[in-house]
């Protein structure tokens, strides 16, 4: 087999989100709502090292994440990591936790609560960091996030 070059060019300003767990490069940027916003690079299934089935790639020029965006991965790819892009140079290298709060994301499991009856907007609260489990503001329901 041969070797094949893999080509993933730089940025100049913005955010790189590296080591992705393949395929979930389109769940970050739909988590993250990033649909329609700027210039978006994903690359996916690379090789890597860290993770052995592979890793996904985005880059996302001229904007850079908040640390509450940022976070809202770790619901998904808690083994990712966030640089931020200046000059063409990192100058910032993030580690991703859960956020304390969600709003929007995920779906409320109860049939009956609020959120699916009336269309209320969808708030959860970190109940445990373990699973992770994140409770309902208006059910209080509990439910598993799952990639």
């Amino acid at each position: 087999m041969t070797e094949r070059a893999y080509k993933v060019y730089s940025i100049s300003s913005g955010t790189v989100i590296d080591h992705i767990p393949t395929p979930l490069a389109l769940r970050v940027v739909e988590i993250l709502g990033l649909g329609n916003e700027g210039i978006l690079t994903i690359g996916m299934g690379f090789t890597s090292k860290r993770l052995p089935e592979g890793k996904d790639i985005v880059k996302i020029e001229n904007k850079v994440l908040t640390r509450d965006e940022t976070d809202m991965i770790a619901l998904i790819a808690p083994e990712a990591t966030i640089n931020i892009i200046e000059g063409g140079k990192v100058i910032e290298k993030r580690r991703i936790s859960l956020p304390d709060g969600i709003r929007g994301v995920m779906r409320c499991p109860n049939p009956n609560c609020a959120t699916n009856v009336l269309g209320a907007q969808r708030v959860f609260g970190l109940a445990s960091p373990e699973g992770p489990l994140y409770r309902c503001r208006y059910c209080e329901r509990t439910t598993k996030v799952e990639p």
